[in-house]
Order: structure tokens, then sequence, then C-alpha cells
């Protein structure tokens, strides 16, 4: 068979049943098989309990794990929770973004230096950054309460130095709470940076040498816009996290330094469901628009 150019013409290769769409369909039908698992995963264990928590947030703020909670739609749950618990939820996002910021400025010389200057020494440095992980958050933390005590070395040493009174102490304060997040959310910022960085062009860097740029102007106008992309996931991996964290208010704060996760546990563990379930869930709406302002600001939507 010709066309009326009198090139030969291909005729679609028809399936056994005579319909030529039929691979494509199987495919489509293929792809929605694998989609199934993990869409029954994100079901059971995340839209099931979002629902249930969202619904719990709503029971009659008067009930108890005695006498049972019922569904009166009790939108002043979540009034109530921003006024009787705003310190918190301020306290826990001003820890945050503070550890966040101290990981940026710590995390991305590292990371930095990982990329372009370790040589050989890559891998072991990339190993030494994901060590922590190796070893419980719990035992972590726990050790920064024993380096951080009024007998330890830490405390000793500010005081010599008179950067502490001697009667001051740095255990159950705002510093080391913020120390802890910092330390133990540091690979989080490192390896997005890491990952980042690494993905750049030298001869980019090279190319605005050549157009006699300073090393400051190259990294400023070169360097840091690439990376950019590994900054906004770093900070992101941080500060979500640490912003509804516990351990480390619990265990290296006090009753002053308590943080929103600290609240929403300690309602939950007096049987308090509906103003834990209330504070849950005004925690995640204020990071997700938190995280989309950011993200727009930053000029990479792309990763939404």
């Amino acid at each position: 068979m010709t066309s009326s150019a009198g090139a030969p013409s291909v005729a679609p290769e028809l399936a056994p049943d005579g319909d030529a769409s039929s691979p494509p369909r199987r495919r489509r039908s293929s792809a929605w098989f694998l989609l199934l698992p993990g869409a029954l995963w994100l079901v059971a264990f995340f839209l099931t309990p979002m629902v249930q928590l969202v619904a719990t947030s709503l029971y009659d703020p008067s009930g108890s794990e005695e006498t049972g909670y019922a569904m009166t739609w009790a939108w002043g749950n979540y009034v109530d929770a921003l006024d009787f618990y705003l310190e918190p939820f301020v306290r826990g996002f001003a820890y945050s973004a503070i550890a966040t910021a101290l990981c940026l400025v710590i995390g991305y010389p590292l990371a930095y230096a990982i990329a372009f200057k370790a040589g050989r020494w890559k891998n072991l440095m990339l190993v030494l950054v994901i060590a922590p992980f190796f070893t419980s958050f719990l035992v972590r933390t726990l050790a920064w309460k024993l380096i951080l005590s009024d007998n330890g070395f830490v405390v000793g040493i500010a005081k010599t130095l008179g950067l502490i009174a001697d009667d001051g102490r740095l255990l159950a304060t705002g510093f080391a709470v913020v120390a802890g997040l910092t330390y133990n959310f540091l690979p989080f910022m490192v390896l997005p940076l890491y990952v980042s960085l690494e993905k750049i062009d030298h001869r980019l860097i090279e190319a605005a040498g050549d157009l006699y740029s300073s090393p400051a102007q190259g990294f400023r106008k070169v360097t840091l816009p690439l990376s950019m992309p590994g900054v906004v996931a770093g900070t992101l991996l941080t500060f979500i996290p640490s912003a509804g964290d516990f351990i480390n208010a619990q265990l290296l704060g006090d009753t002053t330094t308590q943080m929103i996760g600290n609240v929403i546990e300690s309602r939950f563990e007096v049987g308090d469901y509906p103003a834990a379930a209330a504070l849950s869930v005004t925690l995640m709406v204020l990071i997700v628009a938190m995280v989309a302002i950011y993200i727009r600001r930053a000029g990479t939507e792309e990763l939404l």
C-alpha cells in the first residue's frame, strides 16, 4: 500500500485482538498496578490517620477516656489551642529557626569542603556525617545532657573564660535545646547541600574566574545560586522535624523552654485528645503555610 506521494505507508501493528491501542492500554494498566501498593500504604498510614486526627480535634472537649468523646464539631478547640498555647508555638518555631540557621552556617562550609576539597577523603567524610544515625536519637540527646551538665567540662571552660557566671549553667536553658536540635538535625542539612554542590559543573566556576571575578564574586554569582535547591531542601528537612520535636526540649530544657511538641505529647498523655489533636493539626497547617511561602520566596517552586 502506498500513499499519494508514492512512499510506502506502514500500517499500525495490531494486537492479537485487532486493537492497535491495546499495548498502550496495557502499559497504562501496568503503571497503575505498580502504583497500587504505594497508594494503599499512603491511604492506610497517612490519609486514614490524618482524617482520624482531624475528626478527633473536633470532639467535645468536656469528654474523657472514661466517659468517651462525642463528635460535636467543636471548632473552638482550635481557638483554645492558639489562645492557651501560643507561647510554646512561638518558642518552638523560634528554636527551630535558630537551629536551622546554625545548621546552614555550619553545614554549608562542610558540604562545600566535601564536594570540592575532600578529594580521596570524600567518602570517609560523608560516612562521618551520617555516623550519628548509627546511634539512637535518644542516646545522642542524652549524651548532650552529660556534655552540658553543671559539672561537665563545657560549663567548666565557659566559667573559666568568664562566658557564664560562677553560678550559671547551660543545661535546662534555651541554649541547650538549640544546641541539641542543631546537632541532631545537622546531617539533614549537610547531605542535600553536598548533593547540590556536587552537581555544579566546575567549568562554570573556572569561567567566572576567567571573566576576572574574585573568588568571593564567583561564589556569590555562580556557586551559591546553583546550590540554592540544596539550601532550600536542607532548611526544610531541618526546620520541619525540629519544629515538632519534643525530645530535646524534654531532656535538655525545663518547663520554661517547652516547645509545642512537648505540649502535644503531654496532652496525649493525660488523655486530652481533642486539644492534642487540635494542636497537631494547627502545627501541620502552620508548617505547610510557612513552607509554601518560603519556597515561593526562594524561587524554587519546582520543589513543591
